[in-house]
């Protein structure tokens, strides 16, 4: 069975949410370093996923190998976890329709950019 969603739409998705986690990150009264490190490697995993839009079918395999795309060899180990962490967000997209939809709006969070509830424009479609 070919899922519906293409990996782009989702990872553009994700990136919509990064937003409300940066947004929580700067609200947070400790070190941030940790976070920041975190949230860089996810966002250039899903930037770079966007970008070559691989086939659902091939899109774990794609995961697997991003880490050994990484220039700073330091980064390959953060980098294969976070792959794995996308993985099971793109298989939640397919199971579970709560997580789907709210991707689908934009993943509208309070703690995006300014602190006021963002929608984005509807980045999940089904394909036929």
């Amino acid at each position: 069975m070919t899922p519906a969603i293409r990996p782009a739409q989702v990872c553009t998705a994700l990136l919509a949410a990064l937003e409300g986690a940066e947004g929580q990150r700067r609200k947070r009264k400790r070190d941030q370093t940790p976070d920041a490190i975190g949230l860089a490697v996810k966002r250039a995993l899903l930037e770079r996923a966007v970008a070559a839009d691989p086939e659902p079918e091939a899109f774990e395999a794609w995961l697997i190998n991003y880490s050994q795309t990484c220039v700073a060899a330091e980064l390959a180990g953060p980098a294969s976890a976070m792959a794995r962490s996308v993985f099971d967000e793109w298989r939640l997209a397919h199971s579970l329709t709560e997580f789907k939809v709210w991707l689908d709006q934009g993943a509208p969070t309070a703690d995006a950019g300014d602190g006021i509830q963002k929608s984005f424009h509807s980045n999940i479609r089904e394909t036929s």
